[in-house]
């Protein structure tokens, strides 16, 4: 059973081995941009003998993976730390040797550090940049600002009261209330299909002590469907954790909701889909003139404290950005220009 602890510091490679290395793992993986991001970032940094690559995964092959990524140095370049995408974030908590306090309590973790003291295995130490990286994109898209999030006034409900909406249970929707609650966050709404179960995010709530509440969500039912956009249109923070159409049966009720709802200054939706993009659900959105934090704008600002944990230098945002950008670009139907959205890894 993993123990939780204080955070673990940067890998420190024993002085025989001869670079560093790095993956994201998951199963499927081939689409992730975290490549992209921390070649960047090595690039900046200087960090010439450090390499990323991506690692296709299985829960069947996860064991095999962190015995690999555990084990004592070799010649070669050594294991510094893995970022994790689906479906590992939960399944790992147990298989790690020490569980930083911020990933234990919200029930996930992305990123794990490969702790070396000289020559022998290291620790593997589990971290969560999720809450770091929706917090970041939701405040440069907007929340938080004045007349927004934490700043607004509403007759009859009291000052400073902040409405959010989570869509989906999973691990990354646990990330969001953490992160909903540093956003200023007073009323919370999970809407899902399924709330019961130790990785959902009621259960994370509880975890953290917030009292949340909860909508079963039927997706297609119209009525159910109904239900949920009104919650959405007139939530100050939105955020859908669902992956590619998951959600698009409530674009349509979501735009009609928005359409007869009151403007509300500072409302900002994280939808983390990043290709295709524009979702139906982030365009029902943003035609309603309110900004879209994109998925990708996620996926960059949890990898700036990634980097920082596996490599122990703080790399700038703007050259991850340039490099995230181009390759965007290079995707089909993904315009970084706009409001656009991804799951991280």
């Amino acid at each position: 059973m993993a123990a939780t602890g204080p955070a673990v510091g940067p890998v420190s490679a024993p002085a025989r081995a001869r670079g560093h290395r790095a993956a994201v793992i998951g199963s499927p993986v081939a689409h992730s941009l975290s490549p992209v991001l921390h070649r960047a970032a090595y690039a900046a940094l200087g960090l010439d003998d450090w390499t990323y690559e991506r690692r296709e995964t299985t829960p069947a092959d996860l064991p095999a993976l962190l015995e690999e990524l555990a084990a004592p140095a070799a010649a070669g370049p050594v294991w510094a730390g893995v970022s994790v995408t689906m479906p590992h974030k939960q399944a790992l908590l147990p298989r790690l040797d020490v569980v930083d306090p911020l990933a234990a309590t919200v029930g996930a973790v992305n990123t794990v550090v490969a702790q070396r003291s000289g020559r022998g295995a290291a620790l593997l130490a589990g971290f969560n940049t999720d809450v770091a990286g929706i917090v970041g994109a939701m405040r440069e898209t907007g929340a938080g600002t004045a007349g927004g999030v934490g700043g607004r006034a509403e007759a009859g409900t009291g000052a400073g009261r902040c409405r959010a909406v989570v869509l989906g249970s999973g691990a990354t929707a646990c990330s969001a209330l953490a992160a909903l609650t540093e956003l200023g966050a007073t009323d919370i709404t999970v809407a899902a299909r399924r709330h019961a179960g130790p990785g959902r995010a009621l259960t994370a709530a509880h975890r953290m002590g917030l009292e949340v509440t909860a909508l079963h969500w039927r997706p297609g039912d119209a009525a159910s469907d109904a239900e949920v956009a009104g919650a959405a249109a007139q939530a100050d923070l939105l955020v859908s954790t669902l992956p590619a159409g998951a959600a698009d049966t409530l674009a349509a009720p979501l735009a009609a909701a928005l359409s007869g709802a009151c403007p509300r200054a500072g409302a900002v939706m994280l939808d983390v889909v990043y290709a295709p993009w524009p979702t139906p659900l982030a365009r029902a959105w943003a035609r309603a003139s309110r900004p879209v934090a994109p998925g990708w704008l996620m996926l960059l600002h949890q990898a700036v404290p990634q980097v920082t944990l596996m490599t122990g230098r703080t790399p700038e945002l703007a050259p991850l950005r340039r490099e995230l950008e181009a390759a965007l670009a290079d995707r089909a139907g993904v315009d970084t220009a706009g409001a656009a959205g991804a799951d991280v890894g």
